[in-house]
């Protein structure tokens, strides 16, 4: 079978957001590489006698939903964090479809952060609707519910505690979200969108 790989990501120093942060956050998303491996074979496995581990088959495969979720969306926040923090350039064709969504790009940015600021676990996401050819901003509850049907994601803010324990008590996450937005590398979110037109 398949199996999914780790990515290597190129992360250097970041304002605000610590190497230990950030090291503890990477083993993390190896968790969830390993583990949709894991529930991949075990499917296999338990599927051999599928009306004998019914039950079984069903568990495991809502555990499949938030580990695959959890690797997939944790690559795409990585990614917007590796190499170097540029800025969104005023001719992007992310800039401009933001403009058009939202009215200005200032408008979408205190948007999403008051989606990261949302009570509870989970992600701020900004996707792509390939069907009305459009932008959309949501909230994921923890990682696997919520998600946009046939939307691709952007770009995701991790609002798990875990993504900024080691930097920022609870009460103070806002301080967290500034610095996810200064360390962004918008070349690569811009990549992201132009791969999924």
């Amino acid at each position: 079978m398949k199996k999914f790989e780790e990515i290597k990501f190129n992360i250097g120093p970041l304002k605000g957001i610590s190497a230990k942060n950030i090291e503890e956050h990477l083993k993390l998303y190896a968790g969830y590489v390993k583990h949709s491996n894991l529930i991949l074979e075990k499917i296999d496995e338990l599927a051999k006698d599928a009306e004998k581990n019914a039950y079984a088959l069903g568990e495991i495969q809502r555990r499949f939903g938030f580990e695959y979720n959890g690797m997939r969306n944790h690559e795409i926040y990585f990614a917007s964090l590796s190499g170097e923090a540029q800025t969104l350039t005023d001719d992007s064709k992310l800039k401009k479809a933001i403009i058009d969504e939202w009215g200005s790009f200032e408008i979408w940015l205190n948007r999403f952060k008051s989606i990261a600021m949302t009570r509870g676990i989970g992600w701020a996401m900004l996707y792509y609707d390939k069907k009305d050819k459009r932008l959309l901003l949501t909230w994921v509850d923890e990682q696997h519910m919520g998600q946009l049907q046939d939307c691709t994601l952007v770009l995701g803010l991790d609002m798990w505690e875990h993504a900024f324990i080691y930097d920022y008590p609870t009460s103070e996450k806002k301080k967290y979200v500034e610095a996810f937005f200064e360390n962004l590398n918008w070349t690569v979110i811009e990549e992201n969108f132009k791969a999924i037109q």
